[in-house]
């Protein structure tokens, strides 16, 4: 005849480790409220009773959920999912799990973010937003040390956090050179988001090649963005409406550059026969769109794999005491989007 086992409670737990009921309990839901001497005698004895899972003795130990939280503007942008991929494959071989956080909206953006983090759900966050408010994220937690933080892609100036970003004033200045190169003088930009850090670096580089060349940009030839195919579309409508056209246009992103082209091909016109254009990422399609466009290839595996790194040697106390900010180096890949061009000739 076989005799049931007890389940251990948490009565046993208290009774193994000689504190009360109530101070087991909150050890296991808010462990830095308990000294670290009682944390690891109840460690012990959930060890010991087999109360739950180990689980419970090992995150009293850690105090970890062995997951990083990674917060991202706009999910439906394809420039994140090889920068996801690589987060995801370098935190696997580390022994962490990934949680997403996609589009924060509501009169407190931060808060949703913070409660992963009051409610113990992930122990880091890969932030790939440079708009969040970061002050109110910190303040919600109530202790700017609780949120471990790495700042990717879109840099936040002077916040003293680890940064992995990329030379965008720098690619964004080589991709307009090589329009100007191929003797183009009048230069069109399609922005980014208003208040967006990408669009200030992208602009300012593509300012300074047209400063550097003694070229002039006129204002409306400055097209506002957003980052997506549509608000390309409508830069073309724009471009469309214009008697005086620029004669290639450098886009803030490759979603732009192909909204663009879209619909200038609607209404007849080709390139790079009657427009150059230059593009910003290197995604996937750019290379399999009509005509394959030139664009500024940005290194995002190496990018959210450094930035992944650099978080999990944050909370395994591996990190650099002052504040990395690793800048990588991007590369102009130029396709059939882009070809010299021939002014007309003074009548």
């Amino acid at each position: 005849m076989s005799i049931a086992r007890k389940t251990p409670t948490i009565q046993d737990v208290a009774r193994f480790a000689r504190v009360s009921t109530a101070t087991v309990s909150r050890a296991l839901s808010n462990p830095e409220r308990v000294s670290e001497g009682t944390r690891e005698r109840i460690s012990d004895a959930v060890q010991a009773t087999g109360y739950t899972l180990n689980q419970a003795g090992r995150s009293l130990r850690q105090r970890t959920s062995k997951t990083i939280l990674v917060g991202l503007p706009d999910i439906r942008n394809s420039f994140f999912s090889t920068i996801l991929d690589a987060i995801e494959r370098e935190a696997a071989l580390r022994g962490y799990g990934v949680l997403v956080c996609n589009r924060y909206s509501g009169p407190n953006p931060a808060r949703r973010l913070g409660e992963y983090f009051l409610s113990h759900r992930a122990d880091g966050l890969l932030l790939l937003d440079g708009s969040i408010d970061l002050d109110q994220l910190l303040e919600l937690t109530g202790d700017p040390s609780a949120v471990p933080l790495v700042v990717a892609c879109e840099e936040i100036p002077n916040a003293p956090f680890h940064t992995v970003k990329t030379d965008n004033p720098r690619a964004a200045a080589q991709a307009t050179r090589h329009l100007i190169d191929l003797g183009h003088t009048r230069i069109g930009h399609i922005a980014g988001p208003a208040g967006n850090v990408l669009r200030q670096e992208r602009l300012a580089g593509f300012m300074l090649a047209m400063d550097e060349a003694g070229l002039s940009v006129l204002p409306d030839w400055i097209f506002p963005g957003n980052f997506m195919m549509e608000s390309g579309y409508a830069a073309a409508l724009q471009y469309l409406a214009m008697a005086n056209r620029p004669s290639a246009v450098f886009a803030a992103n490759d979603e732009t550059a192909i909204g663009f082209l879209s619909g200038l091909r609607e209404q007849g016109l080709e390139c790079p026969r009657d427009i150059s254009v230059v593009g910003f990422d290197d995604l996937a399609v750019a290379l399999h769109y009509s005509p394959p466009l030139t664009t500024v290839r940005q290194p995002r595996e190496k990018l959210g794999q450094l930035a992944a790194q650099t978080l999990i040697n944050i909370l395994e106390g591996d990190a650099e005491a002052n504040p990395l900010r690793i800048v990588l180096t991007s590369e102009m890949i130029v396709r059939s989007s882009t070809a010299r061009h021939f002014p007309p000739p003074h009548s």
